[in-house]
């Protein structure tokens, strides 16, 4: 199947209840067993059912394998928000003493996150580019995971994710992708070899901006050494390892399950995720070019001179997402030219079906380090945009007016 009737059918069929064909509301906390040796039997494991939407429920259960098969994983966890899924996903095996070595690139509530790592004694170093080089020059021997997102936000960075993950492997560590701004329609990357893919899923994968969620993806090649994860020790299933962990430990006892109503609500827009994600880095395309047109400042993928231009449409299949950024010279024109704009809403979201413009500087790194911000390409005048599906016209004409405004 190709990736638009895989989306609508892999993981998918009719209610076998009732034959309906949206997935189930499951709106419960618990689930009922007709017998004490029946309910004994499922908290065991020995026999499948429900028990609990803490640990799983058949909304959230099916939307896990709908994201799963788009991904080409073994299994997947939803999780109550991305940064859920970012904590839980790491916090999964790592313990006091160890390193993550990640993207300089990475989203700020991402670094803010790893930052406060260090009151639980794990360290954080990032590489100082995004060449396989400049990763291995920063692996040290406390080093348990490499951590990069498929394009970084808002930096719009690059990384080569089959080229690291070899070198990834060949140091006995995992390598964990984040892939929330390009989505599965634009890379799968456990298909270029990353061992775990993390969403937040309240972005493009819903794309109405109406759910808060977040899901882990496990691909189940990567060979868990219990020497070197000693968390995962009292789960000898090789490669599932991980998984069953994160599922019975992390979200069972930390408690960030997703909520069966976003789950459900996230469903629904996942069924679009092909139609949107056409229409909207088509748009970001044209914005882009647009802007270099008028000589402005802009940095997206997509144009040629943007330092990772080849490596990305070779890894996102000639798409290049849907955010860009422009910088405008002062924070105070940045801030002038957000309050001109007409259809681009300032909002702290990417990924929604309307374009959305935000001032990192001032926001979502407002209290990150000097060296976190210049590590994410964050400078006062920056501002970015996340395209949506507005009749390209309109946008091109309203950013016009608003730069003419400043």
């Amino acid at each position: 199947m190709r990736f638009t009737t895989r989306l609508l059918h892999e993981a998918f069929a009719p209610d076998a209840a009732t034959g309906a064909t949206t997935q189930p509301l499951y709106q419960t906390s618990a689930f009922y067993q007709p017998t004490a040796e029946e309910m004994a039997r499922v908290f065991a494991g020995r026999k499948p059912g429900f028990v609990y939407t803490r640990v799983n429920n058949p909304t959230i259960a099916r939307f896990e394998q709908r994201v799963n098969a788009l991904e080409g994983g073994v299994g997947a966890v939803a999780c109550a928000s991305g940064m859920a899924a970012v904590s839980h996903a790491v916090l999964n095996i790592l313990s006091q003493g160890d390193e993550i070595l990640a993207s300089g690139g990475l989203y700020g509530g991402t670094s803010s996150l790893f930052r406060d790592f260090a009151s639980y004694g794990i360290g954080v170093r990032y590489a100082a580019g995004d060449s396989v080089a400049d990763f291995r020059a920063a692996l040290t021997e406390r080093t348990r995971l490499i951590y990069i997102e498929t394009i970084g936000n808002p930096k719009l960075d690059v990384v080569d994710i089959a080229a690291l993950s070899v070198l990834a492997h060949a140091h006995g560590v995992p390598l964990f992708v984040d892939n929330t701004v390009t989505t599965p329609y634009l890379c799968q990357p456990l298909a270029h070899g990353a061992d775990v893919v993390i969403h937040s899923t309240s972005k493009a994968l819903n794309g109405n901006g109406n759910s808060i969620g977040g899901i882990v993806v496990s691909g189940g090649r990567f060979r868990w050494d219990a020497a070197r994860f000693p968390k995962l020790r009292e789960y000898p299933f090789g490669p599932m390892s991980y998984l069953v962990r994160l599922r019975l430990r992390m979200v069972t006892d930390y408690g960030g399950c997703m909520a069966p109503f976003n789950a459900y609500l996230t469903g629904i827009g996942l069924d679009t995720l092909a139609l949107r994600l056409n229409r909207i880095t088509a748009n970001a395309l044209s914005l882009a070019t647009f802007f270099a047109a008028r000589g402005e400042r802009v940095n997206y993928p997509g144009l040629p001179e943007h330092p990772s231009h080849a490596l990305a449409a070779r890894q996102f299949g000639g798409r290049y997402g849907a955010m860009l950024t422009l910088r405008l010279g002062t924070r105070e024109r940045a801030f002038r030219f957000i309050d001109a704009l007409h259809y681009a809403l300032n909002v702290s979201n990417i990924g929604d079906a309307r374009t959305l413009v935000i001032h990192p500087a001032s926001t979502i790194f407002l209290h990150a380090s000097e060296e976190e911000k210049a590590n994410a390409g964050v400078t006062d005048d920056l501002v970015r945009i996340n395209v949506g599906l507005e009749d390209i016209e309109d946008l091109q004409e309203d950013f016009a007016q608003a730069l003419d405004a400043r």
